[in-house]
């Protein structure tokens, strides 16, 4: 059974933070991202497998497909970072089955309608309320950048909102 090391919602999911920071603070040798868009496309599924490091394998799911795999054999072996694109694929994936118990929001991008919360993340009501459903059943949800840096905790960050 798969080490699940850490959860994050990332809107860049294989990108910079990730292949120098938390791989190794992680430890991970897997990364398994989580996108309906990205896992029916062949090309840039070969992107972002090329963006790991070496030594670190990358599985590419859609959402069902994800939670299917977690129920088989929870991602099979290996210390594993998984990375959702958005708070609705973490949400829909959690309430069918994928029972993590924390979930890292560490980028969500900019849009209209959304208010930076913490450092640079974004956060509008939907998402709030999404995160907080979450939280509810039972996932610790924080938002952290970079390992070096500070976290807050969803409770903390939805005060920003009001």
């Amino acid at each position: 059974m798969a080490n699940i090391k850490l959860v994050r919602i990332d809107f860049r999911l294989i990108h910079g933070q990730i292949v120098n920071k938390w791989i190794k603070a992680t430890l991970s040798n897997k990364i398994i991202v989580i996108d309906d868009t990205l896992a029916s496309n062949d090309f840039m599924k070969s992107v972002y497998t090329m963006a790991a490091p070496p030594g670190v394998d990358v599985l590419i799911y859609g959402e069902d497909e994800a939670v299917s795999k977690w129920k088989e054999n929870q991602f099979g072996e290996g210390n594993v970072l998984v990375l959702f694109k958005n708070v609705q694929a973490a949400h829909k994936c959690y309430m069918n089955g994928f029972d993590y118990k924390e979930l890292q929001i560490g980028g969500l991008g900019a849009a209209p309608g959304r208010k930076i919360v913490f450092g640079p993340i974004t956060l509008d009501q939907t998402d709030g309320d999404l995160l907080k459903e979450i939280q509810d059943k039972g996932a610790r949800v924080y938002f952290h950048q970079v390992p070096e840096d500070g976290s807050a905790e969803l409770s903390k960050v939805l005060e920003k909102l009001k």
